[in-house]
């Protein structure tokens, strides 16, 4: 269902994804400005870290694109993915097993170790170098081998776009915010938000922005595309109200 026609949504999010964000927020009569916040800076995946892995770990389509642009194949290969849209991008890539989880990267090890009868050898997740830490943590302690390849860094841009300023100068303006780094990028840049209602698809993702004046801010129920879109909807309807 269409909602709040020609609403204005900026789009924060990492490219590729922003374009897919675009188009889902298109279909439901919004108006897109596009203003990624962050850049994918490829580094490139060390083949030797792939050596017998057949369980790998992805935490965003980012990942499973770095692993693709490898050259190494997915059949035979299990792909741990931390939700939808990264499991849709894993199938793209080649993929033929996939767990699907639905929800964060704590959701995805919970699910790991849930299954951790049926994985015989090393796990390696596969994403940007910020991401090493928690997750392979996790699974380490719990017994698994388990272990962190960096194939990209993000680099935050310096400001938002134009047409995204100049909406938060007019107001009212929806802000869409995928993720912390995403929004630590807009934090530092120093753009009054006071006319903005933030959607964030998690409280981890909305912290940067905890001590800005906003207009508004919603936090979806879930850390997916799904509930940050039913998020969004909500925020769209108390700016109609």
């Amino acid at each position: 269902m269409t909602q709040a026609p020609r609403l204005a949504v900026i789009v924060t999010r990492t490219q590729p994804g922003a374009d897919e964000t675009a188009t889902s927020l298109a279909q439901r009569g919004y108006r897109v400005l596009l203003s990624p916040m962050l850049q994918i800076v490829p580094s490139g995946l060390d083949p030797d870290a792939l050596a017998g892995v057949r369980d790998l770990i992805f935490t965003s389509a980012n990942g499973v694109r770095a692993f693709a642009a490898s050259g190494e194949p997915a059949e035979g290969r299990t792909a741990w993915c931390v939700g939808p849209s990264t499991a849709i991008v894993a199938r793209e890539a080649g993929f033929s097993l996939i767990v699907e989880g639905d929800g964060d990267a704590e959701d995805l090890a919970r699910l790991i170790l849930g299954a951790r009868g049926e994985i015989a050898g090393p796990l390696l997740h596969i994403a940007n170098d910020a991401a090493a830490g928690n997750l392979v943590s996790a699974l380490t302690q719990a017994g698994l081998d388990a272990r962190f390849a960096a194939a990209y860094r993000t680099e935050p841009a310096p400001a938002l776009s134009a047409p995204a300023l100049a909406a938060l100068k007019e107001g009212p303006v929806l802000l869409l915010v995928h993720s912390a780094k995403g929004a630590a990028a807009i934090a530092q840049s120093g753009v009054k938000l006071d006319h903005a209602v933030a959607v964030a698809i998690s409280a981890a993702a909305a912290a940067p922005l905890r001590g800005i004046p906003l207009a508004g801010l919603h936090i979806a129920g879930r850390p997916n595309e799904d509930a940050l879109m039913a998020a969004l909807g909500e925020a769209a309807a108390s700016l109609a109200s």
